[in-house]
C-alpha cells in the first residue's frame, strides 16, 4: 500500500466515533430489555415477588441479544389469542396470598411475524458489525473508510429506530404498572383481596372476609363445632370492626349465614327459654 493510499487520520477517527455510537445504542437496547423482560410477568405468593423479580433480572443478566429477542417474542410481544397460566391449579400456595400479572403486546400475527423478523436482522446487524465489519470494509484507504461512515450511519438509524420502539414498549409497561399500583392502593383492591368483592360489587360467598372470620371464630370459640353467634360477634366486634353485614348486601349476621350457604344455623333455648342462635361450619357430604 503506498502512501497516497492511506487514509486521512481523521477519517479512521470517524469511522471509529460512529461504530462505538452504534455498539453503544445497541448496549443501551439489550439493557432496557433485559429490565423489560425481568418486569413484565411474575407470579406467586405476595412476599415472594420481589425475590422472584430480582430472580429474573439475574436469569436475563448475562443473555446474548439473541437470547433476549427469542425471550422478547415467546412470553412479551405476542400474537394475538396468546394465553399463559400464570398460576396453574395446584401451584398456588393455599396458605398464603397469591398475585399474578402480566404486561403483554399483542399484535396481529402478520404484525407479529413482520417485527420479530425486523428484531431479528438488528441482531444480525450488531453480529456484523461486532464480528465482521473490518472483513467488510478496507479501513485503510480513504474510500474504504467512506463506505464505512455511510454504512454506520445507517446502521445507527436502525438500531436507533428499535431502540426508540423499544422504550415506547418500556414506557407503555411503565404507566400500566402506575395504573396498576393505583388500583393496589385503592379501597377497591382492598375488598376484593381482604373481603373477596369484586371491584363490580360481586363476590363469591366461600371467599369473602365475613365467611373466613366467621369461621375463624366458630374455630376459637366453639365447642363440638358449634357457637353462639353472639359469642362470635363479640370476638368480631373486638377483632374484626370493619366486617359487616352491610357490606355484603345483607341486613343482619343470621342472613349472612343463610345467604353464604357456609353454615348450618340453629335456635336453641337457653336458661329463661329465650331463643338464641347457634351455629357451626357446614360439613361437606362425603
Amino acid at each position: 500500500m503506498n502512501a497516497a493510499a492511506e487514509p486521512q487520520p481523521a477519517s479512521q477517527r470517524e469511522v471509529q466515533r460512529l461504530i462505538g455510537r452504534c455498539m453503544l445504542r445497541i448496549q443501551q437496547y439489550e439493557k432496557l430489555m433485559k429490565a423489560l423482560l425481568a418486569d413484565h410477568e411474575l407470579a406467586g405468593a405476595a412476599d415472594a415477588l420481589e425475590a422472584q423479580r430480582s430472580a429474573r433480572a439475574e436469569k436475563f443478566s448475562d443473555k446474548s441479544l439473541g437470547q433476549l429477542v427469542e425471550a422478547l417474542f415467546k412470553a412479551y410481544v405476542v400474537p394475538e389469542g396468546f394465553e399463559k397460566e400464570l398460576l396453574p391449579d395446584g401451584k398456588a400456595p393455599s396458605d398464603q396470598i397469591s398475585m399474578a400479572f402480566a404486561f403483554r403486546r399483542s399484535m396481529p400475527l402478520e404484525h407479529w411475524n413482520e417485527t420479530k423478523a425486523a428484531v431479528e436482522d438488528l441482531v444480525a446487524l450488531r453480529n456484523d458489525l461486532v464480528h465482521h465489519f473490518i472483513e467488510r470494509f478496507d479501513l485503510w484507504t480513504d474510500d474504504g473508510c467512506a463506505d464505512a461512515k455511510f454504512y454506520l450511519e445507517e446502521a445507527y438509524r436502525r438500531v436507533d429506530g428499535h431502540y426508540s420502539e423499544l422504550a415506547a414498549w418500556a414506557k407503555g409497561e411503565e404507566e400500566a404498572r402506575g395504573q396498576f399500583l393505583q388500583f393496589v392502593q385503592s379501597p377497591a383492591f382492598q375488598d376484593m383481596l381482604v373481603n373477596g368483592i369484586a371491584p363490580d360489587g360481586s363476590f363469591d360467598w366461600p371467599s369473602t372476609g365475613i365467611v373466613r372470620i366467621l369461621r375463624d371464630a366458630g374455630n376459637l370459640h366453639g365447642v363440638d363445632g358449634w357457637v353462639r353467634l353472639n359469642d362470635a360477634l363479640a370476638w368480631i366486634a373486638e377483632t374484626h370492626e370493619e366486617q359487616r353485614p352491610e357490606k355484603y348486601g345483607c341486613r343482619t349476621w343470621a342472613q349472612v349465614l343463610h345467604e353464604s350457604r357456609q353454615f348450618d344455623l340453629q335456635y336453641r333455648a337457653d336458661a329463661v327459654g329465650s331463643k338464641v342462635a347457634w351455629y357451626r361450619e357446614r360439613r361437606l357430604l362425603s
